[in-house]
């Protein structure tokens, strides 16, 4: 498996990253094991996970399964989502971010997390204090890089602009979400990580399932997260009915490729993707992710695939340029 560079970190991890969303939930341990050895043996060494994955079910699975070999893993977790009921028991203040970190790390059994994550934007708390607090960390050796998901481009712009001013360890890695079906990283996101020198890696390649053709239009579907899972019928409620997914359906089926391998592959051919996170609820459902490491996608391709969908608007108004 190729190897990349993580933005200006120097760190070099697999053009595919394993998400583990669904260790300890959704697959079990025995199943999470069997994803995790198939993804080593494809060549992964970045694993993601998060403190919120099954409540740190998640964690705990990874810590086991990379404990023989922690030093050959690029390990990332997260923090801002509630672990608790207590009223500070999330979000990303200097003390929900010291208590989350001690607590992953456990859960890890580490003493270091390569890339922290802060999930989501704290809009209770001001950026400068959250920056304050991760650079604290990278100082006690706690977590190596500060990384950021779901932010904006304008409040991940900000952010560096910061660290920059007050002398603070910046962000290094970006983890927006990013598929055929939802391309509006394209907009600013990823022109931003160009320009900065940012790696990325992308979740949802395959759209949670609707780029795989499990929700056809017009037929009631029974299982499946988007309808399972009011938060991502809500997020792909329109692309549910927009026709893409069959249309992308059809052109894999014409090429004789699994749909999630062209799905990954088209992800990661973005020139400013470092590795797109494939995530699985079973090995079976995770292979042909992994096979994408190895699809030659070619700028052709890569096109006629983009033109599945509406054409990506430009970050102004000027609707008559197109983006580079």
């Amino acid at each position: 498996m190729e190897h990349r560079l993580i933005g200006r970190t120097g760190v070099r991890v697999s053009s595919l990253c394993l998400g583990t969303m669904a260790f300890g939930g959704d697959a079990d341990e025995a199943e999470s094991a069997r994803m995790y050895a198939a993804a080593r043996d494809a060549g992964v060494n970045f694993v993601d996970t998060a403190n919120v994955y099954a409540r740190g079910r998640s964690e705990e699975i990874v810590g086991r399964l990379i404990a023989g070999e922690r030093d050959r893993i690029v390990l990332t977790s997260k923090v801002f989502g509630r672990m608790g009921d207590d009223v500070n028991a999330g979000g990303l203040s200097r003390r929900a971010i010291v208590r989350e970190v001690e607590a992953s790390l456990r859960r890890l059994d580490t003493d270091r997390l390569d890339f922290y994550f802060v999930h989501q934007f704290d809009r209770d708390t001001p950026i400068e204090e959250t920056l304050r607090a991760l650079d604290d960390l990278v100082r006690r050796g706690l977590i190596l890089y500060p990384a950021v998901s779901n932010w904006a481009a304008w409040q991940i712009a900000k952010a560096l602009g910061v660290s920059a001013r007050e002398g603070l360890a910046r962000f290094e890695l970006i983890e927006p979400m990013y598929s055929l079906v939802k391309r509006q990283a394209e907009v600013e996101i990823l022109p931003l990580a160009a320009a900065e020198g940012l790696g990325v890696i992308p979740y949802s390649p395959l759209a949670a399932g609707l780029l795989l053709g499990r929700y056809p239009r017009g037929q009631r579907v029974e299982k499946g997260r988007l309808v399972e899972n009011a938060r991502y019928a809500k997020r792909y409620a329109r692309e549910l009915d927009s026709g893409v997914a069959e249309d992308f359906m059809a052109y894999a089926a014409e090429r004789g490729v699994h749909p999630a391998t062209l799905a990954v592959a088209w992800v990661a051919s973005h020139p400013a993707v470092t590795a797109p996170i494939v995530g699985a609820r079973s090995l079976e459902q995770l292979a042909p992710s992994l096979a994408a490491a190895e699809f030659a996608m070619v700028p052709e391709m890569r096109a006629e695939i983009a033109a599945l969908t509406p054409p990506v608007p430009p970050a102004h108004d000027r609707a008559e340029e197109t983006q580079a």
